[in-house]
């Protein structure tokens, strides 16, 4: 792990150790059914403060030349029988941003494997984990801390990765392509 996220990881290790404290909690409107409340939203006392822990500010140029200004952060949202985690990776220019998008999309469509992971994520966020108070029953508190910490941290090095390849590829075409004329 690169130093300087260790402060970014401890602080969302933290936050999600305090956020997992969930419980069985029935609707207080429908009598026998126990929705997320973070999802359902249905009774506001019930819902904790979002948390945004925001790593760094970063600019990047869009294809039309325009500055654009992203964030790399995580959101918590609690409420007492369930917890909905947010995540926006850094995209450092048009490549990581598409790649990321697609490597997104791959990870969502596959949302059954993973337990815990929303088809759709929040609106503004790249991806997003919803965990309930049957799955913090089933499943270790700190396996699942771990899950989410581990996922942060290699989300960005198989984005670079999969940028490395790319250009690696793009460049063995361009060779062959050019050794044609030569």
């Amino acid at each position: 792990m690169a130093t300087n996220q260790i402060p970014y990881i401890d602080c969302i290790k933290t936050t999600l150790e305090a956020a997992l404290c969930l419980e069985n909690f029935p609707s207080q409107i429908v009598e026998r059914h126990n929705k997320p409340e973070v999802e359902a939203g249905t009774s506001k006392e019930l819902l904790l403060n979002p948390v945004v822990i925001t790593r760094e500010k970063y600019n990047r140029k869009n294809l039309d030349g325009q500055d654009e200004v992203g964030f790399e952060r995580v959101m918590v949202e609690g409420s007492i029988n369930s917890i909905r985690v947010s995540i926006s990776f850094r995209k450092s220019d048009e490549a990581e941003k598409i790649l990321s998008k697609r490597y997104m999309r791959f990870l969502t469509q596959r949302a059954e494997d993973f337990y815990i992971l929303r088809r759709k994520p929040v609106e503004g966020y790249d991806i997003s984990f919803l965990i309930t108070n049957f799955h913090a029953e089933q499943m270790f508190k700190d396996k699942l801390i771990k899950f989410i910490l581990d996922f942060i941290q290699d989300i960005d090095k198989d984005v670079k990765d999969m940028k490395i390849q790319q250009n690696v590829r793009a460049r063995l075409v361009a060779k062959k392509f050019l050794g044609s004329f030569l």
